[in-house]
């Protein structure tokens, strides 16, 4: 039937028009900067000075950056560089990243064992992969759980039995668990599981590994904790304390709503007091104070002090977030729950924590970005991570009085990090939206 034959019925059409694309003016950017950006007077005089000051701080800070000096061997060199372009405002002095990014980004680490550091960085990213990405095979994620202590074999080297005995310790307080769990009931097989691991580590796993490595000598060079640095060290102590505060939190959140008055209480307790403390003077604790409270001649590394008071810090922060999550959820999930006959731990594991933890998304991605910023204030403890490293280069007769190319640098590695954990966060958010 031809189309003006379906115009002899005023209200009835029996063909279907083409598709026509929108009008500019209703669609793509042209829409979107009418409806955002020019969308009343205010809003205009508002865009044009924001554009206007974007402008007049782009026109200085960009021919600062873009003309900077790579090639220069002092600040001195470089100012005489940068003074025969006849900038009006100076440029920046790249030289010194060029010449100190690998102590930037290693400390003072053997450079003949740098390849250490980057095996551990790469084997770092296979391991998050099944944890970040759940479609990836999951027995990848046995490589996740030993990955830390082959990290810490690969970084300070040593006898590889050191490793072996601290996985030994989780080993015990499964079986602790399992084996009081049925017979004296949860409570007791969860302070048998802490307990029996902790006395392992203190007064057993270092005669064992001693003795293991008397027989079977398996070692690479150490390195000691006074020449970590940089990057590296601020990765160190960030990754592990993201990767320890979230289980930590979770098991403090879920004691802080627990019905066993012991296991509240210490919880409390515990939540409460970081939480009112500043984690500057935690790190002083670990860098002084700690050491009164151990026995003569015990030797404590300070990485690993600070990392321990770093993930304590974070887990505190971390109980309360998984809290909020919690708390947020329906009763009707917990009666769910009860109704299927599920017990405390399969519940949680199943039903609630689940639900908590994809509410408390933002939350958690939010104390993990502020831990890993928080690292920079190990400077102040004597630990040389990136800020700490720029008294030491600024020291050098030929790079003193320079500050903006350093902080810049360090400013945008410490960016990207965080910036790509924020995406991460915003596609984890979009990936487990079901709607309502």
């Amino acid at each position: 039937m031809s189309d003006t034959h379906a115009q002899t019925v005023a209200y009835v059409r029996d063909t279907m028009l083409p598709e026509q694309a929108p009008p500019t003016t209703a669609a793509g950017p042209v829409r979107w900067m009418r409806d955002n950006l020019f969308s009343s007077v205010l809003n205009t005089v508002l865009t044009l000075l924001s554009v206007y000051f974007l402008w007049v701080v782009l026109s200085l800070v960009l021919p600062w950056v873009w003309y900077g000096s790579w090639t220069a061997s002092s600040l001195k060199e470089c100012r005489e560089v940068v003074a025969d372009l006849g900038l009006a405002h100076g440029a920046a002095c790249w030289s010194v990243i060029a010449e100190r990014y690998l102590q930037l980004i290693y400390g003072f680490y053997p450079a003949e064992l740098y390849w250490r550091a980057n095996v551990t960085f790469v084997l770092m990213l296979v391991a998050l992969a099944p944890v970040l990405y759940p479609n990836l095979p999951r027995k990848m994620l046995w490589f996740s759980v030993l990955y830390p202590f082959l990290a810490f074999w690969l970084l300070w080297g040593g006898t590889l039995w050191t490793p072996i005995v601290a996985v030994a310790g989780f080993v015990l307080a499964y079986v602790a668990f399992e084996v009081l769990y049925r017979v004296a009931g949860s409570l007791v097989g969860v302070i048998a599981a802490i307990l029996v691991p902790v006395i392992w580590w203190l007064l057993l796993a270092a005669p064992v590994a001693n003795g293991l490595a008397s027989v079977i000598p398996l070692a690479i060079e150490p390195v000691e904790s006074a020449k970590f640095g940089g990057f590296m060290l601020s990765i160190i102590i960030g990754v592990t304390g993201i990767a320890l505060s979230l289980p930590i939190g979770i098991l403090l959140a879920l004691g802080r709503q627990s019905d066993l008055m012991i296991v509240k209480a210490i919880c409390v307790g515990f939540i409460e007091f970081i939480r009112g403390v500043p984690l500057i003077t935690l790190l002083f604790v670990a860098s002084t104070l700690l050491n009164y409270f151990l026995p003569p001649g015990t030797t404590f590394d300070i990485i690993l002090r600070v990392i321990i008071m770093v993930t304590l810090f974070a887990s505190a922060y971390m109980a309360e977030v998984v809290r909020g999550g919690l708390a947020a959820l329906p009763t009707g999930q917990y009666e769910a729950a009860d109704a299927l006959g599920l017990d405390y731990w399969k519940a949680t594991r199943l039903i609630t924590m689940p639900q908590a933890l994809k509410i408390s998304i933002p939350g958690i991605v939010s104390t993990f970005i502020g831990l890993f910023k928080d690292t920079t204030l190990v400077s102040i403890i004597g630990l040389l991570d990136p800020i700490g490293l720029t008294a030491n280069i600024r020291a050098d007769a030929n790079w003193n009085g320079i500050v903006w190319e350093l902080y810049g640098f360090i400013a945008l590695m410490f960016f990207i990090f965080c910036f790509g954990m924020s995406r991460y966060s915003m596609y984890l958010e979009r990936k487990l939206k079901t709607g309502h």
